[in-house]
């Protein structure tokens, strides 16, 4: 299947069936080819199926420049709202500060929504008429298998946004209160909502369809090439990280563990060459070549230290100081970032002078950073972009992200040497730090846990669904408090502001929907 990826596929023109107005971003098919032509066979699924892994990487211009799937909800919305990613005095401030979750005409709000149902209507075809097309039946179960993990994955992110966590202190809203429309057929009819314990039973049968169909599939997956094709291991994966947000540990230490088998974590070297191409650890991502680049629409772009974009070179990305401080100097990933040992910088943005020592070490350590870039204090090296055009794979899920769900899985079920020996397995035995042990118990050892969390996974789209999930607080140090944060964005967010964090329904939803 590695050239169908590289073509217009069918499922791009397939009705989206999302949940709005028949005039809201409108999706239907651009030809008269009915759906009885576009699944007439199994060859015609893997089109549509292609067509699916195609949606996570395409532009959507109607809402701005920076809106391309996947990498958009990683950025927008995982990285912005947390304590740890810093755009040294840039951002938008409603996505940084939280705000935007009253306010149901927000593009953070309309557009997952958007772009998850657009997905899950495609989905939703491919399931209801992959039956009947012309082909061997163990293809059309390969593909459906396909179509419901993606479906359960989008789900899963929709209920992260839109259903409040699951959790003691709010455990009735969480269980009980609506949230999504729960959509399973191809129709756009109006729906009610349906709650989070609902939404996950749904998550937990599609998965449940699916792994037995991709467990008997032999033909291999290139790793490199074929990264983004969905098999057992992404379901694991889904279901893993499924199961660790509805708190239903033994679900998540079992699949968290299935998830990463054959794919061993990285090397020292591979986690300092740029996050951009799938290596052994890599479990799922998108696709990206030359001649399939979104130029200044994709996650690269806004993301990678070596890009060309006007954002890159006017606002350096950088990690906050408090986390970068509490990274241990002999752990490799402190040299993912700019260290200013004592150099001083802006107090207003953490920029620097081009004379200034810190300015001429940030090239020395990376040439490749754009002449006319600007400079900051704690700026990452993270990702790095393959070429001018800020090209790059883009992962979703990780061998790492999997032991740490299996630690904290581990740690909540009561098995706190089995925690330790995760954490040190992956921090320790890798080489990440050498000097690594893992010693502390109780509440310290959940603390470790998480704050690795924030060290291995920073940049790549998880703090605000971690801030959310564990019910933390959002507590930005200033500039004048021994902080790197400009003043605008120097606030503190408690769990339970702007609707526990939970979006409201989009306007388009509620206008268009009357049974919600």
């Amino acid at each position: 299947m590695k050239t169908i990826y590289k073509i217009t596929t069918l499922a791009l023109c397939m009705t989206a069936f999302l949940s709005c107005s028949d005039d809201y971003l409108n999706t239907s098919p651009t030809s008269s080819t009915g759906t009885s032509t576009i699944f007439e066979t199994t060859d015609n699924i893997a089109l549509a199926i292609n067509g699916l892994y195609k949606i996570m990487t395409e532009q959507y211009g109607g809402f701005g420049q920076g809106y391309n799937g996947e990498g958009t909800i990683k950025y927008y919305i995982g990285n912005f709202g947390g304590n740890d990613f810093n755009l040294s005095g840039s951002g938008n401030t409603a996505s940084m500060n939280q705000s935007y979750h009253t306010n149901n005409n927000s593009t953070f709000i309309l557009y997952p929504w958007y772009y998850y149902y657009k997905i899950i209507g495609n989905t939703n075809l491919i399931i209801a008429y992959a039956n009947d097309a012309t082909g061997p039946q163990e293809e059309k179960d390969y593909y459906i298998a396909q179509a419901k993990v993606m479906r359960a994955y989008c789900y899963l992110m929709l209920s992260q946004l839109f259903h409040r966590r699951w959790s003691d202190g709010v455990t009735s809203e969480a269980k009980d209160g609506n949230g999504l429309v729960l959509r399973l057929e191809p129709t756009n009819d109006p729906m009610p909502l349906s709650s989070a314990e609902t939404t996950f039973a749904q998550i937990y049968a599609d998965l449940d369809d699916a792994i037995p169909h991709l467990e008997k599939n032999t033909i291999p997956r290139d790793e490199t090439e074929e990264n983004y094709q969905i098999n057992a291991n992404v379901a694991y994966a889904v279901y893993a990280r499924a199961a660790i947000t509805r708190k239903d540990y033994q679900t998540a230490l079992k699949y968290a563990q299935a998830a990463y088998k054959g794919h061993n974590l990285m090397s020292t070297a591979q986690y300092l060459s740029g996050f951009n191409t799938p290596n052994n650890e890599w479990i799922w991502s998108t696709y990206s070549t030359e001649t399939e680049t979104l130029y200044y629409y994709g996650f690269f772009p806004y993301m990678a230290y070596n890009a060309s974009s006007s954002t890159i070179r006017s606002y350096p990305r950088c990690i906050s100081k408090e986390l970068f401080e509490k990274i241990p100097a002999s752990d490799i990933r402190k040299q993912l970032f700019l260290d200013p040992e004592g150099e001083s910088y802006s107090q207003t943005n953490g920029q620097v002078d081009k004379e200034s020592a810190l300015y001429k070490k940030a090239f020395d350590l990376h040439p490749d950073i754009n002449s006319s870039a600007k400079i900051a204090a704690f700026m990452h090296f993270k990702f790095k972009a393959l070429d001018g055009l800020a090209i790059g794979h883009l992962n979703h899920f990780r061998s790492s992200e999997m032991y740490l769900i299996e630690a904290e899985a581990q740690y909540f079920l009561g098995n706190e040497e089995g925690a330790k020996k995760v954490m040190n397995t992956l921090i320790r035995d890798t080489g990440r730090d050498p000097q690594y042990e893992c010693t502390v118990s109780g509440n310290e050892l959940l603390e470790q846990i998480k704050l690795y969390r924030r060290i291995e996974l920073w940049g790549e789209g998880f703090e605000f669904f971690d801030i959310k999930r564990f019910g933390d607080k959002i507590d930005r140090k200033g500039f004048k408090d021994g902080g790197n944060w400009g003043a605008t964005y120097a606030v503190k967010v408690e769990p339970t502001d702007f609707n526990y964090l939970t979006n409201v329904l989009p306007l388009k939803e509620t206008d268009y929907n009357p049974e919600v």
